[in-house]
């Protein structure tokens, strides 16, 4: 049985990455939703003084496997976020293991790792957003304790697009 670790991304991984996000808007049924390139990824998580984004990467040990597939088998995308009442914390962008690999546990590893990240950063709480038909990712962050903050608070997530903020700034905006 091939071995996996979880470690820390590295400016080599980017196209791997890369390669992860666009399964996983595909799998979200969003495909053509994803702008960014791995040089985007470069620049912000590993050319920046300050990066904005932490990465982790759930890589194969397995020679003979590394050799029939991709090297990386997921990933979780983290960056920190500000709760004015609780102070830093930390919100997971992504979490995304590969088909081919998964049942295997690397979700869980990758997780625990992101856990661990949060609490070694002083984070006050770990956030993150599923889309309502995901029931499997739903079930595997409500198994870990997450809470789903929109029926328990009924918060709602929104979203403002470039046309919306060119309108809100625009000298012809018309307020509601």
């Amino acid at each position: 049985m091939a071995g996996y670790r979880v470690r820390a991304a590295e400016l080599g991984d980017c196209q791997e990455i890369m390669r992860m996000i666009q399964e996983l808007a595909d799998y979200e049924k969003l495909p053509d939703q994803v702008k960014i390139t791995a040089q985007d990824l470069l620049r912000d998580g590993f050319g920046e003084t300050a990066p904005l984004f932490r990465c982790l990467v759930a890589e194969c040990e397995d020679e003979d496997r590394m050799a029939a597939g991709p090297q990386l088998a997921g990933y979780a995308l983290t960056y920190f976020i500000y709760s004015t009442w609780e102070g830093r914390s930390l919100y997971l962008e992504d979490l995304y293991v590969t088909p081919q690999y998964r049942g295997k546990g690397i979700g869980s590893k990758l997780m625990s790792a992101v856990a661990e990240s949060c609490l070694s950063l002083g984070c006050a709480r770990l956030q993150l957003s599923v889309l309502d038909w995901n029931q499997t990712a739903i079930s595997f962050y409500k198994s870990r304790g997450a809470r789903d903050l929109s029926q328990e608070e009924g918060w709602h997530v929104f979203r403002f697009l470039p046309d919306d903020l060119r309108r809100m700034t625009s000298k012809s905006s018309v307020p509601n």
